[in-house]
């Protein structure tokens, strides 16, 4: 009997490196392979495909800074991981590893590259991260969601394919539902996103600009805000005393189903936002996260506003005064709010899983 080929995946523990390996995960199996995920600890926490008995925990650490103790730290660390990744190229044998970014992927990657077997790294950003880009000279093949990524650099656009974002189940679902255009005196729906940790910053404005919006607009409002529980006190009682009808929580387990049912989402522009976004098609205004050193969220968001689908506001120029602006003109012209999400829909790439297996298996020639 022909046992069916292993793919192995790495990716850094983090929802945003994870759901596309999930997704590509979903595919691979459809297609008779098999699949195994080699992560860092944290990805033990996330509950789905990959369960405890087909994750491979190597010891990896994130670079934190550039000081002989954080270099010599991260230095060994990878070391370890990468002697552990070697141990389980020898034991699994894989046609082919896979890796989503984030420094967790650095050993697997590197013991593939020892032990001859193909390499290809998936980046979701508009700029290579510093792991995938370490990896991309020492890789068979680099898929990136987003087009033009690489095109400084001819050797590495040589062997770049643009698949887009492999996306979980239940963003194809909300891929599925219209965009509704708001009635002009009828219920706009706002979601306030801020990642997977919240953001300080959206409880810290996002208010503020409610309270300077008409009053008129306060009743036609449904506003969903996901709010870290330190901030909840403050946020809540500024919609309270506003009579806002605002559902406040630290955590969306459905957001996929929220973001379809949205009007307009004010968020960070972290690649998996942005791809989201772009596979649901709708409208938002987004808020870079400062101080990246690529700058990889000012460039993410960029993608989108060059569609027409979204806002980009610098974090310093995030203030309650222009967000209000903001909100109040696309109210007054929900037809402005019908063209965005349709330009955020033309960055979306719904077959992204299919076009990333198509390229698995032919890097693997199965």
């Amino acid at each position: 009997m022909t046992t069916s080929p292993l793919i192995l995946l790495a990716a850094g523990g983090t929802g945003g490196h994870l759901f596309p390996a999930e997704a590509l995960a979903v595919e691979l199996m459809k297609r008779g392979m098999r699949v195994r995920l080699v992560t860092d600890s944290r990805a033990l926490r996330y509950s789905g495909l990959f369960t405890k008995d087909l994750i491979d925990v190597v010891p990896s650490e994130t670079l934190r800074g550039r000081d002989p103790w954080s270099l010599a730290r991260t230095g060994a660390m990878l070391a370890a991981g990468t002697a552990v990744a070697l141990n389980l190229m020898r034991k699994l044998k894989p046609a082919v590893v896979v890796g989503f970014g984030g420094y967790p992927t650095l050993p697997p990657l590197l013991a593939a590259r020892l032990f001859g077997i193909p390499g290809i790294i998936h980046d979701s950003n508009a700029v290579l991260g510093r792991a995938n880009r370490f990896l991309s000279s020492r890789v068979s093949a680099i898929a990136t969601s987003l087009p033009g990524v690489l095109d400084q650099d001819p050797d590495l656009a040589a062997k770049t394919t643009t698949t887009g974002t492999p996306m979980r189940p239940a963003i194809l679902a909300a891929a599925g539902v219209k965009f509704e255009m708001p009635e002009p005196k009828g219920p706009l729906r706002l979601l306030v996103v801020g990642g997977s940790q919240g953001a300080r910053v959206m409880s810290d404005i996002v208010p503020g600009a409610i309270e300077r919006l008409e009053p008129a607009l306060w009743s036609r409002l449904l506003l969903v805000q996901q709010v870290r529980e330190e901030d909840m006190a403050r946020v809540r009682a500024v919609y309270d005393r506003l009579t806002i009808n605002a559902e406040l929580a630290p955590f969306f387990a459905d957001l996929p189903a929220r973001l379809a049912s949205s009007h307009l989402i004010i968020s960070r522009s972290g690649a998996g936002t942005v791809a989201e976004l772009g596979a649901v098609g709708r409208p938002s205004i987004l808020v870079p996260l400062p101080g990246s050193i690529d700058q990889d969220q000012f460039a993410n968001a960029g993608v989108l506003v060059q569609a027409g689908g979204a806002i980009r506001i610098a974090q310093a120029d995030f203030t309650p005064d222009r967000l209000a602006a903001e909100i109040s003109g696309l109210a007054a012209e929900p037809a402005r709010l019908t063209a965005m999400a349709a330009g955020a829909g033309t960055v979306g790439k719904l077959d992204a899983a299919e076009r990333l297996a198509d390229l698995v298996a032919k890097v693997a020639g199965i």
